[in-house]
């Protein structure tokens, strides 16, 4: 069930913004509802890379990845940041989502060189950088257009 919300309470951009991202932090990870389950996963592939970069979004996946499988959680956000609009974005992580989560994996497992993983990181993350913020904008306009499929908007 959609969480109940006011017009009057989302009128600026600003307010829709943070609407969904509490439906988000207060949804279930589980959900079989498909755009929770997209917000979800582009709004922490956003907050991991802006925080703690590629390395950070490897630990917070990784039990989904195991779930879904590298390819499968690739071609999804691959999917969900092209609907977007965030197309380079998308190009960084079908250029380095598996080749990081195969080193990531066998650092797990002692097989792997430290060294190797981590200036695949770099490249990746200053490539991410190197785009200049503009996933911020893009996952404003994409929370503006998806936020009534996730809140019920009443007049009164």
């Amino acid at each position: 069930m959609k969480p109940i919300m006011h017009k009057k309470e989302l009128m600026e951009n600003n307010d829709i913004w943070n609407a969904v991202i509490t439906v988000l932090s207060e949804s279930d990870q589980t959900t079989r509802d498909t755009v929770l389950h997209e917000a979800t996963i582009v709004f922490q592939y956003y907050t991991e890379l802006e925080s703690g970069g590629h390395e950070s979004l490897l630990y917070w996946a990784e039990s989904y990845i195991k779930k879904v499988g590298i390819d499968g959680y690739v071609s999804e956000l691959v999917a969900i940041l092209e609907k977007m609009g965030a197309h380079g974005y998308a190009v960084i992580e079908s250029n380095y989502a598996q080749e990081l989560w195969r080193l990531y994996i066998s650092l797990e497992s002692n097989d792997s060189n430290e060294k190797e993983f981590l200036e695949v990181i770099k490249k990746a993350d200053d490539e991410y950088h190197g785009l200049h913020r503009k996933l911020d904008d893009l996952l404003e306009r994409y929370f503006i257009h998806i936020h009534t499929e996730l809140i019920e908007v009443v007049e009164e």
